[in-house]
């Protein structure tokens, strides 16, 4: 043995990027994005470098984003059980990679592509590579996830990315002053985070939040000429426009009162998905890939200071 026995590497936590006065940081925990600042506004209220966020802050959501009932489902003919937060929250929450270590596949002067590979398991025995392009440009980040199967069956899932958006709200409520524009005409009703069966019109015209609590999954977006939807919050540091492309059907806008003290109500969660709640054992929009087959879907964060 060697006299001095090697360990796995721990640093760097951190892919960091840069140009002009914007600064973004994505945790090779997980994969997300744990920082965006521009100037002295930070466009997403991230969490410090080594720490676990509350509420996956600044999350990648695969392969299920939000909530399976019980953590259970099947798929071709094989009843398949994922583990649960708990007994008092029974559920599988937002997939399998927050914890998981991702590697730098590329860097970019503006840019960076992280990647890692879910690997199967008993819950869920396909195995996906994934990789996500982060791109910065003057006012904008662009968002590339891609997905392939790397296993050797077909392989369902569903993709979510969980960033919050700051607009100047350092206080507990402060978001009540933000005003909110939700391009999406169905929200989909849900108890405990997870659906009824039913479905309710839903008016994305919100204007003051106010007091308004949110925490609703939306569809049947409203897409401009180019096939991107958009969502738009402003507040006293600017405007934000978050666009999803076609490959993202679904969003859940989230206001962010059950967070721990310190964080309620002081950014806004919007979260494109491809799927809703219990989209595994429901099968609603799933995407399923044949082996060797590859999924791609982007969107967009742009910023206007005030």
């Amino acid at each position: 043995m060697p006299l001095d026995p090697p360990f796995p590497p721990t640093e760097p936590r951190d892919a960091e990027v840069s140009l002009g006065n914007t600064r973004l940081a994505v945790d090779l925990r997980g994969g997300g994005l744990r920082e965006l600042v521009t100037g002295d506004w930070h466009v997403l209220d991230g969490y410090a470098s080594g720490t676990v966020p509350a509420g996956r802050r600044g999350g990648v959501l695969l392969p299920w984003p939000n909530r399976l009932r019980g953590g259970s489902w099947r798929w071709a003919g094989r009843d398949l059980q994922l583990d649960v937060v708990s007994p008092a929250s029974p559920n599988a929450v937002h997939g399998l990679v927050s914890a998981q270590p991702f590697a730098v596949l590329a860097e970019r002067p503006a840019g960076v592509t992280v990647g890692a590979v879910v690997e199967p398991r008993a819950g869920y025995p396909f195995r996906l590579a994934a990789a996500l392009d982060y791109d910065l440009a003057p006012g904008r980040l662009t968002v590339t996830v891609r997905v392939r199967n790397a296993g050797d069956a077909a392989a369902p899932f569903g993709v979510g990315m969980h960033p919050y958006l700051h607009v100047g709200a350092d206080a507990d409520g402060g978001l009540a002053d933000a005003s909110l524009t939700v391009p999406a005409r169905t929200a989909m009703v849900v108890d405990g985070g997870l659906p009824t069966g039913e479905n309710r019109p839903f008016d994305g015209a919100v204007g003051r939040i106010g007091d308004r609590r949110l925490d609703d999954p939306v569809t049947d977006l409203v897409r401009d000429d180019d096939g991107w939807a958009r969502v738009r919050l402003s507040g006293p540091a600017g405007a934000l426009e978050l666009a999803v492309d076609g490959s993202w059907s679904w969003l859940q806008v989230f206001s962010g009162d059950t967070l721990p003290a310190g964080q309620q109500r002081r950014s806004l969660a919007v979260e494109p998905m491809t799927c809703p709640p219990n989209a595994l054992a429901d099968g609603a929009d799933l995407v399923v890939l044949e082996p060797g087959e590859t999924w791609s879907g982007t969107w967009t964060l742009g910023w206007t200071p005030a």
